[in-house]
């Protein structure tokens, strides 16, 4: 049986394009990292260590000092959440002004908890 140079060209050529995709596979991501804090659960967390802070401090409290209690709380995760800074906090409230209509500051955000 004579196997002609364009069949053994196909042949290789499929053989080395399956070994191909699977060796990109290998590198694409197919689990979350352990320290991804942009994803939509970990936002959900650090928002919820805000208003966890914002209930505790009776919505007295600044930008900054809220930044800077909600690194102190215990329950933040320092190694999970290494790259949390002063702007994430910003953009969290900022989405949750967005979200929550009638909310434009921490003291709403208080308020709006005790109701």
């Amino acid at each position: 049986m004579q196997v002609d140079t364009q069949t053994l060209m196909l042949i290789f050529f499929l053989l080395l394009l399956a070994v191909s995709i699977w060796k990109i596979s290998a590198f694409l991501p197919n689990k979350p990292l352990a320290d991804d804090d942009t994803a939509k659960e970990s936002n959900e967390e650090l928002l919820y260590l805000i208003l966890k802070v914002i209930r505790g401090s009776n919505g007295k409290i600044g930008s900054y000092e809220l930044f800077k209690q909600v690194q102190e709380d215990e329950d933040f995760d320092s190694k999970r959440f290494w790259r949390f800074n002063q702007n994430k906090v910003n953009q969290l409230l900022k989405s949750y002004y967005l979200q929550n209509e009638g909310i434009n500051s921490i003291e709403d955000i208080y308020e709006a908890s005790k109701a």
